[in-house]
């Protein structure tokens, strides 16, 4: 996995995390979902922990806490999966056929090209270009039978 620099997850079991109330955990992961989802906030190139944490009147390391035991990864890494999905929901929508990489990632929140890649890359195995032709090659099979 040299590509694209992706270093596999270290396990970090930081103290914090289990003196956050269950209670506590359920309600913010349930806000956490609602700002980040419903509020489209991922689609923000500059949507950070911080921000989403004065947002809930709470703090980063509750935000972090809650999304490494509620969804069992990171910050970025949660923030990146929806906008991969996004982006992948735009690859194979025929209205957004004439865009190239760098406006679908704009669109879905990504500062820039690269790290579109990168988090591409790391959720799929596959470039988001590689991505694309296989969805098209798919739907010109779909046409042809």
């Amino acid at each position: 996995m040299n590509k694209y620099n992706i270093t596999p997850r270290k396990e970090n079991n930081a103290a914090y995390r289990s003196l956050v109330n269950p209670i506590l955990m359920d309600e913010l992961k349930e806000k956490i979902l609602r700002i980040i989802l419903l509020e489209k906030k991922y689609k923000e190139p500059h949507y950070s922990a911080k921000k989403l944490a004065q947002e809930l009147g709470t703090n980063t390391r509750y935000i972090s806490a809650v999304i490494s035991v509620r969804f069992h990864t990171n910050y970025t890494s949660f923030i990146n999966k929806f906008r991969i999905d996004e982006a992948m929901a735009l690859m194979t929508d025929k209205r957004y056929k004439g865009l190239n990489m760098q406006d679908i990632s704009a669109m879905v929140g990504f500062s820039n090209r690269q790290s579109f890649y990168s988090a591409f890359y790391k959720v799929n195995g596959i470039t988001p270009l590689t991505y694309r032709k296989q969805q098209l090659k798919k739907t010109e099979e779909k046409k042809e039978k």
